[in-house]
């Protein structure tokens, strides 16, 4: 995942900053808690995409 990218993608529901998670492949929003996943490279930023996470992250 580009750092680039990761710097000024943000969550599309509270515009938080996101975790990236390789092992997952996913980005994680804490404060909404869910995660976005990355397919082929690519961040799937839906709202519809994203799956709920609990406190795994931290």
């Amino acid at each position: 995942m580009d750092a680039r990218l990761l710097d000024i993608l943000v969550c599309p529901v509270c515009k938080a900053n996101l975790e990236y998670l390789k092992a997952q492949s996913e980005l994680v929003c804490k404060p909404c808690k869910v995660a976005f996943p990355i397919r082929d490279g690519i961040p799937i930023m839906l709202p519809d995409e994203a799956r709920p996470v609990s406190g795994e992250t931290e």
